[in-house]
C-alpha cells in the first residue's frame, strides 16, 4: 500500500488464491474523493486483474490498483492497472488500462491521481440548484407483494424530497429473508456500496427500520451516513415544528429513538470521562450520554404534563360553553389544511408536501341551523408511523379524543386511496378513537373523473368534491349540521353512530357518489 508521497504504508502477504486487505482508515476529507493510497500487488501466474481486484478498487476507493504479473521463471512480465472513473453513468465504475510489459511501463502516479480526482469531483458535484441536505440512494427490501413495496418506495421518495434531498436512484431487492447484518444480501451490499461511491451519494436511506447492528454493519462497508424511514420522518417533524409543544414533542421522540441505539453504538463511546471529584475511573462517555438523555426525557415529559393540564382547563371551559368539537384527520398531504382554511377563513400554511402541518390549530366554524362549533386541524397520519413519534404526540392526539365528530379527508387523486384509508383507520384503532362518528370526504375531485369519484364514494360511503369548491363546502356543512343535531340525543345513541352514509336528504345537485 503506497501513499501519495511514494511511501509504503503497509505490506500485505497473501497466498496464490487471494490477498486479504486489512481495514483501512478513511483518509479522504474535504474535496478528496479517493482514499489516498494505491495497491500494488503480484499475480503469480501473470493473469489480469480479477473481479475481486476491481471490486476492491471501487469499494475501497483506492487511487489505483496495479498487478505485477510474475512469469513461470519468477521474473516480472506484464503490468495491469485500473482506476476509478469520473462518469458515474457508466455501467462499470472503473477503467482498465491496456496491459504493458514491465520493462517499458511508465506512469507519473502523483500527477495522474490528482488529475483523476479533480475529474471525479467535477462529476460528483451537485448540479441541481436548491439541494441543501445531500444526495441519497433509496433502498427497499421486501418479502411481501411487489405493488405494496413499490408504493412504500414512492412514499419514501416523497418524504426524502420533502427534506430537500436529491434522490439519485432507487435500489430494490426481494430476498427470501432479510439479512440480519446488512438487510440486503452481502453480495448486493457490495454492489450498493460501489453504486453509492460512484454516484457521489452521501446518504443511504432504507425504507424499513434498521437495528443499531444493521446501521453499524452497513456504515462499515459504505462509509457514508445510513438512515432509516423513521429517522427521515423524525427529521421532517424536527424541521416543521414551530410551536413550543411541537418542539417538545419532536425532541422527545428523537431522544426516545436515539437512546436504545446509543446504548448499542460503537466502542468509540467508551472513552473515560472521569476527573476531579469522581470515584475510580469515572463514567464512560457512553454512560454519561445515556444518563443525560434520560434526564432530558424526564424533563420534557414533565413539560408535556404541565401543558396537558393547561389544555384540560381549556377543554373544561369549552364544555361549559357547550360547543361541539369537530376534528379534521387524514393521511399526510391529503388536503386537510386546505379544507380547514376554506371552512374557517384561516391562513394555516398550505403546501403540496408531506407533514406540512404539525401543530394542532382550532378555529370557530359557524354551521347553518346549529351555530358556532370548534373545528380543529391535526397532524397528518402515515403508515407505520414511528412508535416514538406516536408516544410523544399523545398530548396533541388527545385533542382527537375530545372530538364529537371526525372529518376524514382522503386524497382521491392519490395512487392508492384505499391503502391510505386503511392506514388512518388502523391508527384510529390504536388510539382508541374508532367509535367516534366519522364523515369521509374524498378531496381533489377536480383532478379525477366523475366515475372514479362515484366509485370511491359508493364503496366507502363518503362524499366527494374539492376543498376549494363552494359546492363541496355546502355539502360538508349540510352533512355536519345534520350529524351534530343527531348526536344531541341521549349518550346511548351517541355510541351507536359510526359512519355517515350518503342516504340522507341532500339536494341532488350537491350529491356525488
Amino acid at each position: 500500500m503506497i501513499n501519495r508521497q511514494g511511501q509504503i504504508e503497509s505490506v500485505i502477504i497473501g497466498n496464490d488464491h487471494e490477498l486479504e486487505i486489512p481495514h483501512l482508515s478513511r483518509t479522504r476529507s474535504g474535496l478528496r474523493l479517493l482514499r489516498g493510497v494505491r495497491l500494488v500487488h503480484t499475480h503469480l501466474k501473470n493473469q489480469p486483474l480479477t473481479q475481486d481486484d476491481l471490486t476492491d478498487l471501487a469499494l475501497l476507493r483506492l487511487d489505483l490498483i496495479m498487478a505485477l504479473g510474475v512469469g513461470k521463471a519468477g521474473g516480472l512480465q506484464d503490468v495491469y492497472v485500473a482506476h476509478n472513473v469520473a462518469n458515474s453513468s457508466k455501467e462499470q465504475g472503473y477503467k482498465q488500462l491496456q496491459p504493458c510489459a514491465f520493462q517499458s511501463f511508465e506512469m507519473n502516479c502523483h500527477d495522474f491521481i490528482l488529475s483523476l480526482e479533480q475529474d471525479i469531483f467535477k462529476g460528483c458535484q451537485v448540479s441541481k440548484e436548491g439541494i441543501r441536505e445531500g444526495r441519497a440512494l433509496l433502498v427497499s427490501v421486501g418479502t411481501g407483494h411487489v405493488a405494496f413495496q413499490q408504493e412504500r418506495l414512492d412514499e419514501l421518495q416523497e418524504l426524502v424530497r420533502a427534506q430537500d434531498v436529491e434522490v439519485l436512484g432507487c435500489v430494490t431487492q426481494r430476498p427470501g429473508s432479510i439479512h440480519p447484518k446488512y438487510v440486503v444480501g452481502s453480495g448486493k451490499m457490495k454492489d450498493l456500496a460501489i453504486q453509492a461511491l460512484q454516484s457521489g451519494a452521501d446518504l443511504l436511506i432504507f425504507d424499513q427500520d434498521l437495528t443499531p447492528a444493521q446501521v453499524r454493519g452497513i456504515s462499515e462497508i459504505t462509509d457514508i451516513r445510513v438512515l432509516d424511514r423513521s429517522q427521515v420522518i423524525l427529521d421532517i417533524f424536527a424541521k416543521r415544528a414551530h410551536s413550543h409543544i411541537g418542539n417538545i414533542q419532536v425532541e422527545l421522540a428523537q431522544l426516545r429513538y436515539r437512546l436504545p441505539r446509543l446504548a448499542q453504538s460503537s466502542t468509540a463511546f467508551s472513552r473515560l470521562a472521569g476527573g476531579i471529584g469522581t470515584r475510580g475511573p469515572g463514567e464512560t462517555k457512553l454512560e454519561t450520554d445515556r444518563r443525560r438523555i434520560r434526564e432530558r426525557i424526564q424533563h420534557l415529559e414533565r413539560d408535556l404534563t404541565s401543558i396537558e393540564q393547561g389544555r384540560q382547563e381549556q377543554r373544561k371551559r369549552r364544555v361549559k360553553r357547550g360547543l361541539p368539537v369537530v376534528s379534521i384527520i387524514g393521511y399526510t398531504n391529503a388536503g386537510k389544511s386546505t379544507l380547514f382554511n376554506t371552512l374557517t377563513a384561516s391562513d394555516v400554511s398550505v403546501k403540496d408536501r408531506v407533514f406540512e402541518t404539525l401543530d394542532t390549530v382550532s378555529r370557530s366554524w359557524r354551521l347553518p341551523n346549529l351555530g358556532e362549533i370548534i373545528l380543529t386541524d391535526t397532524v397528518g397520519f402515515i403508515r407505520d408511523l414511528p412508535r416514538d413519534l406516536v408516544a410523544a404526540f399523545q398530548t396533541t392526539l388527545q385533542e382527537l379524543q375530545e372530538a364529537d365528530v371526525l372529518i376524514h379527508v382522503i386524497d382521491a387523486h392519490g395512487v392508492n386511496p384505499e391503502q391510505h384509508i386503511t392506514a388512518v383507520e388502523q391508527i384510529l384503532v390504536e388510539l382508541g378513537l374508532q367509535d367516534i362518528p366519522c364523515l369521509r370526504f374524498f378531496n381533489k375531485g377536480d383532478l379525477i373523473d366523475l366515475e372514479t369519484m362515484q366509485g370511491l364514494c359508493s364503496r366507502y360511503e363518503g362524499i366527494g368534491g374539492s376543498a376549494l369548491e363552494e359546492t363541496s363546502l355546502q355539502v360538508i356543512q349540510h352533512k355536519m349540521s345534520h350529524l351534530l343535531l343527531t348526536l344531541q340525543k341521549p349518550m346511548s345513541h351517541f355510541q351507536e353512530v359510526q359512519t355517515i352514509t350518503m342516504h340522507e336528504d341532500v339536494p341532488s345537485a350537491h350529491r356525488i357518489g
